[in-house]
């Protein structure tokens, strides 16, 4: 099944780290810990509409990595896969590509 969202929102799966949680000799199971803030947009809608009746794209593209607030959007479920769904003025960045260190001239 495929989702396509509506003017200005936005479809998000939030990434997941690897690795077990601990904190000291505490081991945290999964119920315990927090959502990630973190995701990789899925879909977006057309644009936002304005007052006017303009359409205005979006700043995020699918396939673009995504931070986003606690408490953002709403989750669903499609397929056996848990997704976000959330307007764009809740992402509050877009996260860039890790650029390589420079290498000093000796």
């Amino acid at each position: 099944m495929k989702i396509r969202p509506l003017y200005d929102r936005i479809v998000v799966k939030r990434i997941e780290e690897k690795g077990e949680q601990k904190l000291g000799a505490l081991f945290i199971p999964d119920s315990a810990k927090e959502k990630p803030q973190e995701g990789e947009v899925v879909a977006v809608g057309k644009g936002k509409r304005l007052e006017d009746g303009k359409i205005v794209p979006l700043d995020v593209q699918p396939g673009d990595r995504i931070l986003f607030g606690k408490y953002s959007g709403s989750d669903i479920k499609l397929d056996e896969d848990e997704y976000l769904i959330m307007r764009e003025d809740e992402v509050l960045g877009i996260l860039d590509a890790q650029p390589q260190a420079a290498k000093k001239a000796s």
